[in-house]
């Protein structure tokens, strides 16, 4: 008999991967009350009850706290002062010092460098002439540039091709903290979804190989097609970066696989994430229940698949698509509730099974 140690789970942020945490968490007789400064949210439609204020609110984030047992996030823009405040009242998981980490992209590389975990050659910049110094340095006219903070699905990064770019790329970021980093000629990019529970067991998802239109995840497969001993690999830094931060929750590596397969990281998403989201089908339990488990104080739970998947992205107006979907067989159609279709906006995924495993 599972005993649950929390009864009401309070999610900061209201988008679809709260929603999806939070019909998880239904499953399992787990309350949840969202916190997010936007009225209708994806979230809201299913949550128990929503606390509607910016982050900043001490007053409102006093009373959200109040109402739960366990606070989690969905997703990194969280200020992480939010979170040190809401720690001081009630547990919060994951905690501040992953936040932090996976907000900021130097801290992030430094982090992955520091525990042995390679990444594509990088380095800060605070102005143009840096980007200007590190390109002679490197001898290449090629990198992108990304901004250190809040920058996700292409957004706040910028290619250079030439050092004609450089300047106008730079100013274009509106930061003086931006990220220098070396053009990797990858040939795939894969993801690693990490549970963690607070007795330490670490669980992973199959591996998944992601493919992105206009710098948006568009398809993932799963499992991975490449080598086991590759897939293994990739296994063992997703847990190494989980144990190095003492994860409570479910985390995500993100990973190039070089063309003379190596594995460099991209980023780490202290999350659940869009390439596990096949997991509510073709698993038993998903990355969403195994959120809600783990910062619930509950035992992660198994992450083996009963089904191969792939997961399309609904991006925009392809949820106009979505009528094509809805009667064929060993699929599963996935809606957001979000009211308008903006381009580049996810709105929804479907999920293809593709036989038992």
């Amino acid at each position: 008999m599972m005993t649950k140690k929390v009864t009401v789970l309070g999610i900061l942020g209201g988008g679809q991967l709260g929603r999806m945490s939070t019909l998880a968490a239904a499953r399992l007789g787990i309350k949840t009350h969202i916190f997010c400064p936007e009225s209708n949210s994806p979230a809201s439609h299913v949550a128990a009850q929503t606390f509607e204020a910016d982050y900043t609110d001490k007053a409102a984030l006093k009373a959200f706290a109040k109402s739960v047992d366990a606070i989690s996030y969905e997703f990194e823009n969280i200020p992480v002062e939010t979170v040190r405040y809401l720690k001081k009242l009630k547990p919060v998981y994951p905690d501040d010092y992953l936040l932090e980490i996976a907000q900021h992209r130097w801290h992030e590389k430094q982090f992955l460098n520091n525990i042995g975990i390679p990444t594509a050659n990088w380095a800060k910049a605070c102005s143009a002439n840096q980007v200007h110094a590190t390109l002679e340095q490197w001898k290449t006219t090629v990198c992108i540039l990304k901004t250190a903070r809040f920058g996700y699905d292409g957004k706040g990064q910028v290619k250079i091709n030439k050092r004609s770019d450089i300047d106008a790329a730079f100013a274009s970021l509106k930061s003086d903290e931006v990220i220098i980093e070396a053009v990797v000629p990858f040939a795939h990019e894969i993801s690693v979804i990490v549970a963690r529970d607070v007795f330490g067991k670490t669980e992973c998802y199959d591996i998944t190989l992601n493919e992105h239109k206009n710098h948006i995840l568009s398809k993932t497969t799963a499992p991975a097609p490449l080598s086991p001993a590759l897939l293994a690999k990739a296994k063992k830094l997703g847990k190494k970066v989980a144990n190095e931060v003492g994860l409570v929750g479910v985390l995500t590596l993100e990973l190039f696989v070089t063309k003379d397969g190596k594995l460099l990281a991209n980023e780490i998403a202290p999350r659940t994430h869009n390439s596990g989201h096949w997991t509510i089908d073709a698993c038993a339990v998903s990355q969403f229940e195994n959120h809600v488990r783990t910062v619930c104080g509950l035992p992660v739970g198994p992450t083996a698949r009963h089904s191969d998947a792939v997961m399309l992205n609904l991006i925009g107006d392809d949820v106009k698509l979505v009528d094509k979907y809805v009667d064929k067989p060993n699929t599963c159609v996935h809606l957001y509730g979000k009211p308008d279709i903006r381009a580049g906006r996810k709105m929804g995924h479907i999920t293809l099974l593709r036989g038992k495993h």
